[in-house]
């Protein structure tokens, strides 16, 4: 068993609970921490933000146990409440493979090769490259099914280029996603880059897993995904070669034209072969090889007729005759455009206009608002698409284009649609997400002054309560920050900044911080441009310092709070400069700067009290002194003064019960239970954390429950 008191222990208790900070919870213990090595240095330690801080921390508490029985028992009583145990995984899987696949036997063989070689202390990596339409993601994916039984511990798969964003993975978002899948819970992964790339290293160290990096886009980008551990295999699919990717090379070419013929018979069947033998040549040079431009061509082999007589011309509901025409060089784009002038017109017109912008994952709801059609006649429409494969089915029932076929899709809508149709639907489709938004918003945070005000003629309801509007807001989430890029780049200022404001619900009660980054660059600038020291600017500092302050962008989040205070104090909003002034005080909590949070705290209730009782924000006042009260019993108790800060803490309980605030008064609770085990208190501690367990089992808060479970044992645990 490893010594509680060794280096070891202490670092991966350290590493345990910065990796936790995401959670109200992880906060808790992550201040306690921070308290106990303040206690052990004599003075204020900075935070650890990187792993080699951590391991000086780590060595300030080992050197203090070691000479101090006192202080050794107090951080083993401490680490006791701390869960260090890796991810327990079950198998994750590659997504499925395609029903019918020919050939790739050179290719197979490679990957066979790859995953046999012997470990010698080179990353097994294989890189699988070819033109978009050439099916190396299936083949990756293939092998890897064909291969299930080296990989006993699983195969994790990540799409790189499709994230759902409008933008590719960033190594840290796509980290977050493996950890996921092998297992940890969201709020145990660590909020920064560094620290991820750390745990995936320590939870694949001894698995036999297969890694499927889909849509890779350069080397920098996977590089923190690599790993040297003897049984990881990775494969990694891009389009071309990567420059400076020290990978095992496996090119994907064509399909010769008797493997094509060949897949194409597995798809239709022997009988629709033999009759459309006459138009096969046709049909095989424009697919060029191509595996999903054959997949494309198949239905239409099933009705021969218009292939006799190569590519009919356009009917005239497609583009104008002069326009310019799609290039044969790329086999997606001329199945697509064989797919496309077979469609009826309303199809052809919603495969364009929902083509204009990169809405990563869409459903028949906002296909219908762009389209100015009912939502059935949308649904027909998109499930007409995904048949004659120009759109692909989603896992959550959404549909999506491939890069190469939206970008048809684009262009035939400018020559078709002209520029004041295009933009008409695009228009139309921002509007939709704003509506949208803002609707889900307000439902999901009715009381909260930072979001939207609800549109006056926008729909009623929609959501059947608080947890059904932030679930719709997140799965809308990827189309959200769309719709914010192209109000921008449509010159919508106000629109920008209604759409980023309605991304508050999502950052306080989802996190999705990573997700909401871009969109919330985008809105400080604008709101800096457009409407400099107002409270929208005040409101979009604040909500990007709250996101990069979850995700250890400290100082950069320090001076977007700082930002937040300067445009709600120059808008003459008290309320929010003293919102943003406790954000700030926040901050410096995570960072172990308790005298600075204290400060904050104190500012910001002084800045209350300048509001009068029939002033604005008047009716908020209250609550927003108990929870300055709770964080000045947080401060004071990293700062050692555990009897002001248990007077604190006793006041913001007594006015959380007054107001029935079961969430907050067993936060309040937990906090008084903390404050009394500091001060060896553990009876006095013991009811405070039962009936906080109590409280929030019934609020189905299982992270907390969980903390508070443990914090329970260190009330009823043996001294040492």
């Amino acid at each position: 068993m490893l010594d509680p008191i060794s280096m070891a222990a202490i670092t991966a208790v350290l590493g345990a609970v910065g990796s936790g900070v995401a959670s109200e919870a992880g906060k808790w213990a992550w201040e306690t921490a921070g308290g106990l090595v303040r206690r052990m240095a004599g003075r204020e330690v900075a935070a650890p933000t990187r792993p080699e801080e951590r391991d000086a921390v780590a060595r300030i508490v080992h050197d203090s146990v070691r000479s101090d029985p006192e202080l050794a028992r107090t951080w083993s009583t401490f680490a006791r409440t701390v869960q260090t145990t890796g991810a327990t995984i079950g198998r994750p899987r590659l997504p499925a493979s395609v029903r019918f696949f020919t050939d790739r036997k050179g290719a197979m063989r490679l990957l066979d090769r790859e995953a046999g070689r012997k470990a010698d202390g080179r990353p097994r990596v294989a890189l699988l490259y070819g033109d978009d339409s050439m099916g190396t993601s299936a083949l990756a994916v293939h092998w890897g099914w064909r291969a299930e039984s080296l990989f006993p511990d699983g195969q994790l798969y990540v799409d790189l280029g499709r994230r759902g964003t409008g933008s590719a993975h960033t190594a840290g978002s796509a980290l977050r996603e493996l950890l996921l899948r092998l297992g940890l819970r969201d709020e145990r992964i660590p909020p920064s880059e560094t620290e991820r790339i750390d745990a995936f290293h320590r939870v694949v160290a001894d698995r036999k897993l297969l890694l499927v990096l889909d849509h890779a886009r350069s080397a920098a980008q996977i590089a923190p995904l690599l790993t040297s551990a003897p049984s990881v295999l990775t494969l990694v699919v891009a389009r071309r070669p990567l420059s400076g990717l020290d990978a095992f090379p496996v090119p994907v070419g064509p399909l010769a034209d008797r493997d094509a013929a060949r897949l194409l018979t597995k798809i239709v069947g022997k009988q629709a072969m033999r009759s459309a033998r006459a138009a096969l040549p046709a049909v095989l040079a424009r697919c060029g090889g191509s595996p999903y431009a054959l997949r494309a061509a198949a239905p239409r082999l099933l009705d021969p007729g218009p292939l006799t007589a190569a590519l009919p011309p356009a009917p005239p509901h497609h583009e104008p005759t002069g326009g310019p025409t799609m290039s044969d060089s790329d086999p997606v784009r001329t199945a697509a455009e064989d797919a496309y002038r077979l469609l009826r017109p309303e199809a052809a017109r919603l495969y364009r206009l929902m083509g204009l912008r990169h809405w990563p994952a869409f459903d028949a709801e906002a296909a219908a608002w762009v389209g100015g059609i009912d939502a059935d006649a949308a649904e027909e429409l998109l499930g007409w698409l995904a048949d004659v494969l120009l759109l692909e089915h989603t896992d959550n029932g959404r549909y999506r284009y491939r890069p190469s076929v939206r970008a048809h899709a684009e262009e035939a809508a400018y020559r078709h649609d002209g520029i004041a149709g295009c933009s008409a639907a695009t228009t139309r489709a921002v509007e939709y997400y704003l509506r949208l938004s803002v609707t889900a918003a307000r439902a999901a945070l009715p009381e909260s002054w930072r979001v939207p005000d609800a549109l006056a003629d926008g729909p009623d309801g929609g959501c059947a309560g608080r947890g059904d509007a932030v679930a719709r807001l997140a799965v809308e989430l990827p189309n959200l920050v769309e719709a914010v890029t192209t109000a921008e780049e449509f010159g919508k200022p106000d629109t920008v900044l209604t759409l980023c404001r309605a991304l508050w619900p999502l950052q306080l009660k989802a996190g999705h911080h990573e997700a909401v980054l871009p969109a919330l660059r985008i809105g400080t600038a604008v709101a800096d441009a457009q409407v400099p020291g107002s409270r929208t600017a005040g409101a979009l500092h604040a909500q990007l310092a709250h996101t990069l302050g979850e995700l250890q962008f400290e100082e950069e989040a320090g001076a977007e709070a700082a930002a937040a205070a300067r445009d709600e104090r120059a808008a003459g909003h008290t309320r929010g400069l003293a919102s943003a002034v406790e954000f700030l005080g926040l901050l410096r909590l995570r960072q172990w700067r308790f005298a600075d949070a204290y400060d904050c705290f104190d500012e910001a209730y002084a800045v209350l009290d300048g509001i009068g009782p029939d002033d604005e924000g008047a009716a908020d006042v209250p609550r927003a002194r108990a929870l300055l009260e709770r964080h000045r019993g947080r401060a004071l108790r990293g700062l050692g003064r555990l009897d002001e800060a248990q007077e604190h803490a006793r006041r913001a309980l007594a006015a959380f019960r007054a107001n029935g605030e079961a969430y907050n008064t067993a936060r309040a609770l937990t906090d008084l239970a903390e404050i009394l085990l500091a001060a060896e208190e553990p009876a006095a501690a013991l009811p405070l954390t039962d009936e906080a367990i109590r409280i929030l089992s019934e609020e189905n808060a299982d992270q907390h429950v969980e903390y508070l479970r443990r914090l329970r044992e260190r009330c009823t645990g043996p001294r040492e």
